[in-house]
């Protein structure tokens, strides 16, 4: 009998891997939580892989070959499954995000990547790179722009996003381009594509003044958190420290305006920036 082809990269290559790793185990007579065990990973962990929430690497494709008498099946493809058009630190996050049924986000000094408009990403990711050539400028902010295609679909996935006050504030770009990105983000609350709360200055301290919190859920597989710091990111299944993430992300929205008062600043500071621009 042959064995399994190699995986077309332009076909959903992460998906693909995770279904022969379904097919591997199942093949073998294993649970998820018994090949886990044989890994020394959690039975979730192999969940994420096979439901393509998370990416395999190449160490662990080849403890899954050996554990599976797959040859070098995983080894050779898992490179393929790996491709992103994102930033090495996010890549995993951004695939997940895609498969999420919803999203939980806060962020403390930027609009979050998902309601930025294209001149907004541009000028932040020209702040990030400052020498940077520009072909490297545009295939990134392409790369936002495309993930946030995810809310064209007028009900999947849920976006629940708490941004600090200082973001409103913070003139990135100018004028011109935070009166945009504004009235982008006010046009998906009206349109109830998005549940967007702010957290005002006045709040004072809160549970999440260390960093920004993305928490995602899933149809066929384990929660994930998503910690992001300058140039790196960590992903998290476990139970306990989704759990408490949770928590912190039930404390913000408890400490932030109610929907309708924070689209009622966001429309305000729109047209302050708006007016300035004029000026």
């Amino acid at each position: 009998m042959p064995g399994p082809k190699d995986l077309d990269p332009s076909s959903s290559p992460r998906a693909l891997l995770g279904a022969e790793l379904r097919h591997a185990r199942e093949k073998s007579g294993l649970s998820q939580e018994e090949l886990g065990q044989r890994l020394f990973v959690s039975g979730s962990f192999i969940g994420q892989l096979e439901a393509g929430t998370r990416r395999m690497q190449p160490d662990f494709a080849r403890m899954l070959d050996e554990a599976l008498g797959t040859e070098d099946f995983f080894a050779r493809n898992c490179t393929a499954a790996a491709r992103s058009r994102y930033p090495e630190h996010f890549a995993e996050a951004a695939e997940a995000e895609a498969r999420a049924t919803a999203i939980r986000e806060y962020v403390s000094l930027l609009i979050p990547g998902l309601l930025q408009t294209s001149a907004y990403a541009r000028a932040v990711f020209r702040a990030y790179q400052p020498t940077a050539p520009q072909k490297q400028i545009d295939e990134l902010v392409a790369a936002r722009m495309e993930r946030t295609h995810l809310l064209d679909d007028p009900t999947d996935p849920l976006l629940w996003t708490v941004f600090d006050e200082a973001a409103l504030r913070r003139k990135v770009g100018g004028p011109e381009v935070m009166a945009e990105v504004l009235r982008h983000i006010a046009g998906l609350v009206r349109r109830n594509r998005a549940v967007v709360q702010v957290l005002p200055f006045d709040a004072g301290a809160h549970a999440a003044m260390e960093g920004a919190i993305k928490l995602m859920d899933f149809e066929d597989a384990p929660p994930l958190v998503y910690f992001e710091g300058v140039g790196t990111g960590r992903l998290e299944d476990d139970p306990a420290v989704v759990r408490h993430q949770k928590f912190t992300y039930e404390l913000l929205t408890a400490c932030a305006l109610s929907p309708e008062n924070s689209l009622a600043l966001i429309e305000a500071l729109a047209q302050d920036y708006s007016h300035e621009e004029h000026a």
